[in-house]
């Protein structure tokens, strides 16, 4: 049998396929741009056509760079969750723009869900809270564009997935509609304390449960992909959403091991062992993975604008060329000027969870330089990071000995260090970063039985970080924190 795996990582903003051999050496990539589409204020779409022709492309790019299909031993899938698709079960053909998890275009049924007194039933059966950040909502919000979809839904015509989902239907050729269990259990229609699919919460949403793919444990046998493809026929043996991914890429197999992924946005999940979490603080209980047996919960923080705010420096205010730039724009000033920025430029996630918030820059002085503006969008990563962690400790949660991080963010030292004297954590960086698809390949490689467990394979820290900035000073830094973001959830509510 082959000794490789093909990793598919199909992101926000890109998708790549890694090739690695069984001691998870990369030994062969490609990666193409994802574009996004932004049809109204709040609205982020992509083209799930794009999408599949993209990852058909990269997969077989990294694969003729690995010497050929007869050398891939098994498919891992790691995924961008909560983006909605459906399609035609006859065609495989989306009918709509896949709609993205950064959306906001169901904030109104959401909100109209809450007022109903829905939300504490819905936490209680799904771990989740009432946001358009999830899935459930944006499958109904598809059906309603068109009476003749819903019909044909109800029918038992279209079928509903997440990215993974759909990459797996169009990789075997129509002969799999399955999901794994991580991202099931982020769609507000997974019942996370049964482990399966929710009539009722199919029912609240309005949802036909006949589009819902079969759910899997991450290490089961998904599938085959057609031997058309690639040249021959490969097992799909291993799926977990992205951050659920990369909490088995850094190997936090253990209950109260952490890690945080500084991508677009920013995910703070641990381990929280085999019983369901029930968070008080807001925090969101999901599945963290389940293989090999064993079946891990997590609670996780979500903070919607990580990368994307230097992204928004860079591209929106253009006052940084690269990202890079911010590293020594931060590091060159004495302080933040009592600049900040809550970049709520898709609302606040974890723990706040304000749809209606709008990014808000506070603290401006006559003496404010762009610079400090820069310095202040590293700084908030910082800050909701720390609002994260006293949410985990406020939920009785263990004390992270070490925070794991990976991530696009994480090659900027200064805000790396900022992160750990804020948070008052050590910070620990592997020395490969694509700690997301590592995970889908341990997944893909026991799963196939390549390798005899997940045990051992952790991507290892090569940088760490550890506090050295005083008390006072922290709590004078986070004390302006909350008020920008009391600002901020202030203007949201006048609106």
């Amino acid at each position: 049998m082959s000794q490789h795996i093909l990793a598919i990582d199909q992101g926000t903003t890109s998708t790549r396929a890694i090739v690695f051999d069984l001691q998870f050496q990369p030994r062969a990539t490609a990666q193409l741009e994802l574009q996004q589409h932004y049809p109204q204020p709040g609205w982020v779409e992509h083209d799930a056509e794009e999408i599949w022709t993209a990852t058909s492309k990269v997969c077989r790019e990294a694969i003729d760079k690995a010497g050929g299909a007869a050398n891939i031993g098994a498919i891992g899938i790691t995924n961008q969750r909560e983006t909605t698709v459906v399609w035609d079960r006859k065609t495989g053909a989306p009918v709509h723009k896949a709609i993205v998890w950064q959306d906001r275009r169901t904030s109104d049924v959401c909100a109209a869900l809450r007022e109903a007194g829905h939300e504490k039933r819905v936490q209680e059966a799904t771990g989740l809270l009432l946001d358009p950040y999830f899935s459930g909502t944006k499958i109904a919000w598809i059906l309603d564009r068109d009476p003749a979809l819903r019909a044909r839904a109800e029918k038992g015509e279209l079928a509903f997935g997440t990215i993974e989902t759909f990459l797996v239907w169009r990789l075997t050729n129509g002969k799999a509609h399955v999901s794994d269990v991580t991202n099931a259990s982020r769609t507000l229609l997974y019942d996370f304390n049964a482990r399966t699919w929710s009539d009722d919460m199919c029912a609240l949403l309005r949802v036909p449960r006949s589009m819902l793919p079969k759910i899997a444990a991450c290490d089961s046998h998904f599938g085959d992909a057609d031997a058309s493809l690639f040249g021959r026929a490969i097992p799909i043996h291993g799926i977990a959403g992205d951050q659920q991914a990369a909490l088995v890429g850094h190997g936090c197999l253990r209950p109260g091991m952490a890690k945080c992924t500084f991508g677009t946005g920013a995910f703070l999940v641990m381990n929280m062992g085999d019983k369901p979490p029930h968070s008080k603080n807001r925090l969101l209980g999901t599945v963290g993975y389940e293989a090999g047996g064993s079946f891990a919960y997590a609670l996780e923080g979500s903070i919607f604008s990580a990368g994307a705010t230097m992204q928004w420096l860079r591209d929106g205010l253009k006052l940084i060329k690269t990202a890079g730039d911010s590293e020594a724009i931060a590091s060159g000033l004495a302080d933040n000027g009592g600049v900040y920025l809550v970049p709520a430029f898709a609302g606040l996630g974890a723990p706040q969870w304000n749809a209606e918030a709008r990014g808000t820059i506070a603290g401006l002085t006559r003496d404010s330089q762009l610079e400090h503006i820069v310095r202040a969008g590293l700084e908030a990563v910082a800050y909701q990071t720390a609002d994260l962690l006293d949410a985990l400790r406020a939920d009785g949660a263990p004390k992270i000995e070490s925070l794991l991080i990976d991530g696009g963010l994480t090659a900027n030292g200064w805000a790396m260090q900022f992160l750990a004297d804020v948070c008052n954590v050590e910070v620990a960086r592997p020395a490969f970063q694509e700690v997301t698809a590592l995970g889908a390949a341990k997944l893909a490689a026991a799963g196939a039985g390549l390798i005899n467990s997940l045990d051992g394979a952790g991507a290892a820290p090569s940088a760490r970080w550890k506090p050295a900035m005083d008390a006072a000073r922290r709590e004078q830094l986070r004390k302006g924190w909350r008020a920008a973001v009391a600002a901020a959830l202030a203007a949201a509510k006048a609106a």
